[in-house]
């Protein structure tokens, strides 16, 4: 009955610690936001996945983009948009968005709580 005891004790901690590890860092500070945001960005932007969906389809796309990404409370994209650009074709530009409103920050921000980053990308 001890080990029993004993082995739930166990199994309740373990499985406690790795909620505590699995939950997001919540950011507060507006120029950490936009660091991370920048990084993982480019994380993406340089990934063997993003890259092979891109020349895929869009290998002859070069140039240079400056776009806004909104941010909300869960770490989502909640608004794409485009700036300005060099690159005129809508195709990739709708890729694009689409690649980035499916992606989710590895991080929380407090609740209630958005931000807008300006990302320049150059591909």
């Amino acid at each position: 009955m001890k080990t029993i005891k004993v082995f739930l004790v166990f199994t309740f901690l373990m499985l406690s610690a790795q909620n505590v590890l699995a939950q997001k860092p919540v950011l507060t500070d507006e120029e950490v936001v936009a660091d991370t945001v920048t990084k993982e960005i480019d994380e993406v932007f340089q990934s063997e996945e993003f890259l092979k969906k891109k020349n895929k389809k869009f290998a002859e796309v070069k140039g240079t983009m400056v776009v806004d990404i909104g941010v909300i409370q869960n770490g989502k994209v909640s608004t794409f948009f485009k700036v300005d650009s060099d690159i005129k074709n809508i195709d990739f530009i709708n890729f694009m968005s689409s690649y980035i409103l499916d992606h989710k920050f590895k991080f929380k921000l407090q609740k209630q709580q958005r931000y807008k980053i300006r990302y320049t990308v150059t591909f």
